[in-house]
């Protein structure tokens, strides 16, 4: 049996929570009437939003040659709406920009789809893209790349944990030429992005490998001490994630090989092997390591 949620606009199976429709539009009335005035007060369709090519305001002149009650057209008739539909696709409303936008932000839909982002993240990506279509950025560049670039940016900028890889592996591109893209979008629009947290990333990290939240909160808690001593600048934060969460596995007993933390995390076992080191060489005797503790071995 199909159950509505109206809070999230979502029909789901009642039996094994399959979800049939989402973004459903909400038929019911705007908001309650006390009066018996008898206005009708319906709500006339979902809300418009950066993120779709129109904002949602668009109309679309219909493909059905019958008219309200159901009736055919008459020849005449047909041949009118035929020519109105011509020129509706001819007029500005689908422009060069306009059909860009299209193909952009159902590109951007995919992508937000495929690394979960959120709907904060999807309209910031949209803002981004909008203004770079406005200062002509995308001339000579593919629409794909300067959305995979908004999408990157948008998500440093909400400190989103979604690195180059994996926006290059759901695109099927380059990530040098995600990294280009998204290096112009710095410069030409003057963004100012964030320091990027190495803490954001380890939960997402040890949910691939499998341990547990106490190795998560100990990690943590060890890249919070390197912020504090200043000895984290110039560490890449996915490395420094990593081989914190590797030590935190050491000192927790929950120990997991530098190789399947380094392909989890997507970087290099010697990253993770010299991050553990120095961390190991900084921190030790903060941390209650004993100098007979083996060393880091990659298997």
């Amino acid at each position: 049996m199909l159950v509505e949620d109206s809070d999230t606009g979502e029909l789901t199976c009642s039996n094994c929570g399959y979800v049939a429709t989402e973004r459903a539009v909400d038929e019911g009335p705007e908001w309650r009437q006390f009066d018996d005035k008898g206005e009708d007060r319906a709500r006339a369709g979902m809300p418009t939003s950066i993120t779709y090519g129109d904002m949602g305001l668009s109309t679309v002149i219909g493909r059905s040659d019958r008219d309200a009650s159901g009736r055919s057209f008459d020849a005449p008739m047909r041949n009118t709406m035929v020519r109105l539909r011509r020129w509706d696709s001819r007029s500005p409303a689908f422009g060069s920009q306009e059909k860009n936008l299209v193909v952009a932000m159902r590109e951007l839909d995919k992508i937000g789809d495929k690394l979960n982002l959120s709907n904060a993240v999807k309209e910031r990506s949209a803002y981004i893209y909008r203004k770079a279509l406005d200062r002509g950025l995308l001339r000579g560049r593919s629409i794909v790349g300067i959305v995979a670039a908004s999408v990157y940016a948008a998500c440093r900028d909400t400190e989103t944990p979604r690195t180059l890889k994996d926006i290059a592996a759901v695109n099927n591109l380059e990530k040098k030429s995600i990294a280009r893209d998204y290096r112009i979008l710095l410069r030409e629009m003057d963004l100012s992005m964030p320091v990027a947290d190495a803490a954001r990333n380890v939960s997402r990290i040890a949910s691939k490998v499998g341990l547990p939240e106490k190795v998560v909160r100990r990690a943590i808690d060890i890249i919070r001490r390197t912020e504090e001593k200043e000895i984290s600048a110039g560490k890449a934060p996915m490395g420094l994630a990593a081989s914190a969460l590797y030590l935190a596995g050491v000192l927790e007993g929950e120990v997991k090989t530098q190789k399947e933390i380094a392909e989890a995390a997507g970087v290099t076992e010697v990253t993770v092997r010299n991050r553990y080191k120095g961390l190991r060489t900084d921190l030790g005797k903060e941390l209650g390591l004993e100098e007979a503790m083996p060393q880091a071995v990659a298997r």
